[in-house]
């Protein structure tokens, strides 16, 4: 007689949205892979399909405590570990960084974070022989948590980041940097229109550069306004560039280094005749998708800058250049946007920048090339190193003859003086807009300079 078939048995809510977690930050700690790489494109995690809205929220935030809090974590769970992390079962070290962040960070009841961690460990074959060790080390850290996080310093931030920030900000800019990148940054963004109704709408505020901010549950296509294009997301400090080419109706402007497209979207809207040119065509074609949700016309163009010669792939293209305005959002270590990119400081290294500022310097020089007589430049990074902004400046002035700055004034950044440096270049860092919730403060580290190429 047959056995009866038996069905599979449902899994452990909530296990899944973990173990997908555990997968991703071993590809980002182990194998150097950012974080948006594994969430969203052709890299993505294949599991990513089959989870639910509430899942894929938490399987974020758990991915991204992580990152955020690495330095304490390591710190205090090598307390409780004798022998440290087991080499030869690497999944045990991810399995406790997760179960701790949720203990110490995560509105996750104790019990609840410890038993999935062990049943984390008891799925993975190396690690399962040590489910005994992270059920014990996981409940030491619910005894402990307290101490824990009365403890927090800069130890979530490497120290060749900290050393440069402390030589270029000073001590305790450093600190509250480094503090800001260690919360969770709210939703920002650009809206087109009645900037205050749509603040009512999505249950946020207008901050005085005029994004709306809001703290988003959920998947962001099911916010109000989405659908209608009503609205981009966009950092409030990305905002600030484009704005600093002042009125660009009718305008032919080259927006180098375009994608993901938030400012391509800025000038667009302002009325500009936009040349978005990007050398990613997965990252171009998801501009494209955004500018046609939001109803905005915009040029687009596959091609390295350095190499691009407006006109020649599109001859009919009334944007052939020179152009009255180039905006160059230029590659660079990205080091202002920790807030909402917590693998960061764990993908790049010094060397990075030594190479990124040999690319920004001939970007620069390209960019140029590309202006008629007159015509207005603006350079920007979403870097907080020098060697990356206020230092490539100062080289273009000293090489280039053609060019002059053109300081910003403080009504051109919604009058934040405090946004400004001594020669009217845009620095911008994250512990700036505070608020007592520190979820609803900061900002993206931004760096913008205006030039004029002389007539």
């Amino acid at each position: 007689m047959a056995r009866p078939r038996t069905s599979p048995q449902p899994e452990v809510p909530g296990l899944a949205a973990r173990r997908i977690a555990a997968d991703i930050l071993d590809g980002v700690l182990r194998r150097k892979i950012a974080l948006d790489e594994q969430l969203s494109g052709k890299a993505a995690h294949p599991g990513l399909v089959g989870l639910a809205d509430r899942d894929r929220a938490l399987m974020r935030r758990l991915a991204a405590t992580v990152l955020r809090r690495l330095g304490t974590l390591h710190h205090m769970l090598g307390g409780f570990l004798d022998k440290g992390f087991p080499s030869e079962a690497p999944r045990v070290e991810t399995i406790l960084l997760i179960g701790a962040a949720q203990i110490l960070w995560l509105e996750v009841p104790d019990h609840a974070a410890v038993d999935l961690s062990v049943r984390l460990a008891q799925a993975d074959r190396r690690a399962a022989r040590y489910a005994g060790l992270i059920n014990a080390v996981l409940r030491r850290v619910t005894q402990s948590k307290t101490a824990a996080l009365a403890n927090i310093s800069t130890r979530d931030t490497p120290k060749w980041l900290v050393a440069r920030w402390t030589k270029r900000y000073g001590a305790e800019t450093a600190r509250t940097i480094a503090a800001a990148n260690g919360h969770e940054p709210a939703l920002d963004l650009t809206v087109k229109y009645d900037a205050e109704s749509w603040a009512e709408r999505l249950r946020g505020r207008v901050l005085p550069t005029g994004t709306v901010r809001t703290i988003a549950h959920g998947a962001i296509s099911l916010l109000p306004g989405f659908s209608e294009g009503a609205w981009w997301v966009q950092d409030a400090a990305a905002s600030l560039p484009a704005r600093l080419l002042g009125d660009v109706r009718g305008k032919a402007v080259a927006d180098l280094c375009a994608a993901p497209g938030g400012k391509t979207a800025q000038l667009a809207f302002a009325g500009a005749r936009v040349t978005a040119v990007d050398r990613s065509a997965a990252r171009l074609n998801r501009l494209r998708e955004n500018m046609a949700r939001l109803a905005l016309q915009a040029e687009t163009v596959t091609a390295d800058v350095l190499e691009w010669q407006p006109g020649s792939s599109q001859p009919e293209s009334s944007n052939a250049g020179p152009f009255d305005a180039v905006l160059l959002d230029a590659p660079c270590s990205s080091t202002g946007t920790i807030r909402r990119h917590p693998d960061i400081p764990w993908l790049k290294s010094e060397a990075d920048i030594v190479v990124l500022t040999s690319l920004q310097q001939r970007l620069l020089d390209r960019a140029v090339d590309l202006l008629k007589p007159g015509a207005t430049l603006v350079y920007c990074v979403c870097s907080l190193e020098p060697e990356e902004a206020e230092d490539q400046i100062t080289a273009l002035l000293a090489r280039d003859p053609r060019v002059t700055r053109a300081p910003v004034a403080a009504q051109e950044v919604c009058g934040r003086a405090e946004f400004l440096t001594a020669d009217g270049d845009l620095r911008t860092l994250p512990p700036q807009l505070p608020d007592p919730d520190p979820r609803w403060g900061g900002l993206d580290g931004f760096y913008a300079a205006r030039l004029t190429r002389k007539a």
